[in-house]
């Protein structure tokens, strides 16, 4: 419940909180939360009995109630704030991003919590996975392309609708650049696979990862070992798909089966191919434009989740 009073320069704003715990969570160890909010905002901030009142001029007020708002929002959905949390919706509603989009669940847990898409961006993105059988996923690091994908396949393998996981990624930029890394052909290829091990091991045990693996319910490899397969009753993932080539595009996706969902995700601001070598994700855009069952999400530096930094990281290059 808010209530607004005041002139038109300087306002004052009231939230009634549900509870001490809803409070307590809200306002962060020693109002650390707090703290920032006034810091940011430039506001001034008291909280009693339940409810949090703050005064300050009229647009630094609104901003600091759709941030409080959004931040109820997290901790009645999920019961706590991530530390980055803070972070992430100042610099959301910051930049007039919009909060208020319906979220949906995905059946898949980290420490306790669904997995929930958390921008526009990243509601277009599920949407587009569940409702086609080929969705391509173009934007900046940090913006959840894998993880999101990721949390996707685990859900629908554990609905049963499909069977198994293929997660793919292009090792090198050239081949003969595993010769540099000791070991045989898998050693040689995990350094460049990992970040897909990581984004499971976050959602499930490691234990469990290693047990799917092992049944081959789960697999992990690099995009040259795809040649000659046919997939059916799969979720297949293909990141970092900027550097693949034209040719390696259209090998990947001739592997299609039978009941077979296809994620292909990447950032074309960052192709190692070498200098005259067109990336396949940037050719399909055209070829695939307009094809039914075909989608293409474009994520933008509005949905990158990590920390505030990287969205002004991702500005300064792109500028």
């Amino acid at each position: 419940m808010s209530e607004v009073s005041g002139n038109s320069t300087i306002v004052e704003n009231k939230i009634h909180l549900a509870n001490d715990q809803e409070a307590s969570i809200l306002f962060g160890n020693h109002d650390k939360n707090l703290r920032i909010m006034r810091d940011v905002f430039g506001v001034k901030i008291v909280a009693r009995n339940g409810v949090l009142k703050y005064e300050g001029e009229f647009d630094r007020v609104k901003k600091l109630t759709d941030v409080v708002n959004s931040l109820l929002k997290i901790i009645r959905r999920s019961g706590k704030l991530d530390e980055d949390d803070i972070d992430i919706v100042i610099a959301d509603i910051d930049r007039g991003i919009d909060h208020s989009i319906p979220e949906r669940s995905i059946d898949v847990f980290i420490k306790g919590q669904p997995v929930t898409p958390r921008t526009e961006g990243q509601t277009r993105y599920v949407n587009a996975i569940s409702n086609n059988d080929l969705v391509f996923c173009i934007g900046p690091a940090g913006t959840g392309k894998t993880y999101l994908a990721v949390s996707l396949a685990l859900s629908t393998m554990k609905s049963g609708y499909l069977k198994k996981i293929v997660l793919a990624r292009p090792a090198v930029e050239a081949g003969e650049r595993l010769g540099f890394l000791p070991g045989d052909i898998q050693a040689k290829v995990n350094p460049y696979l990992r970040p897909l091990y990581d984004a499971l091991a976050d959602m499930i045990e490691i234990g469990q990862v290693k047990k799917y693996i092992e049944n081959d319910l789960i697999e992990i490899l690099p995009l040259a070992f795809m040649r000659g397969r046919t997939l059916d009753d799969s979720f297949i993932i293909l990141d970092e798909a900027q550097n693949c080539t034209v040719k390696q595009m259209k090998t990947f996706l001739t592997r299609f089966g039978i009941r077979t969902k296809v994620v292909v995700t990447g950032d074309i601001t960052q192709v190692d191919l070498p200098t005259g070598e067109k990336s396949g994700l940037i050719d399909v855009q055209e070829r695939l434009k307009g094809v039914s069952g075909v989608d293409f999400v474009y994520l933008t530096r509005k949905d990158i989740v990590r920390h505030r930094l990287v969205r002004d990281i991702v500005d300064a290059y792109d500028n």
